[in-house]
């Protein structure tokens, strides 16, 4: 199959799927591309990236995008081709609880008067930056060792010890 060329993604006479579309295998619902599903402003999805999930791609936002606060300004940005399995998760800078203040509790998100004198700026200098996949990665489904994904995570490399390596 020829796929539209990445050099020149505005000719329409290729053959390949459209990446704004939903579904793209009509008869596997449970694929989707994420392009055209995922509207939040604060992530931003690559085309012919899709997710797998047996209940529908519809709640991926929802179901694997966590702890991703619009007062934090983070982004979660998708390259194209990734294909990003049921189960996955991406945890966001809203996990974190701010080092700087007399506590870790997160008193301001509450309101009711919590959030007086809170200033955002000290939060947001805490903050690791956006989180970034790049394009063609496949994140599967319980990734374990020694897979680290996450902002600006330490690196980490297969090894065997014994035996013929």
């Amino acid at each position: 199959m020829r796929m539209r060329p990445l050099a020149n993604p505005g000719r329409t006479d290729m053959d390949g799927p459209n990446p704004d579309i939903k579904h793209p295998i009509p008869m596997h619902t449970r694929v989707g591309f994420l392009k055209p599903l995922v509207t939040e402003p604060n992530i931003e999805i690559g085309d012919f990236t899709y997710y797998d999930d047996p209940e529908g791609p519809d709640k991926f936002a929802e179901k694997c995008v966590l702890h991703h606060y619009p007062f934090i300004g983070d982004k979660l940005i998708i390259g194209k081709f990734c294909a990003i399995a049921e189960g996955a998760r991406f945890i966001m800078n809203g996990a974190n609880h701010a080092m700087s203040g007399f506590s870790t509790y997160p008193f301001n998100i509450f309101g009711h008067g919590w959030e007086k004198g809170f200033d955002p700026a000290t939060w947001s200098k805490e903050v690791r930056g956006d989180t970034v996949v790049g394009s063609d990665v496949w994140i599967g489904m319980e990734a374990g060792d020694p897979a680290r994904c996450g902002n600006r995570p330490w690196r980490h490399h297969r090894r065997q010890i014994g035996g013929d390596a």
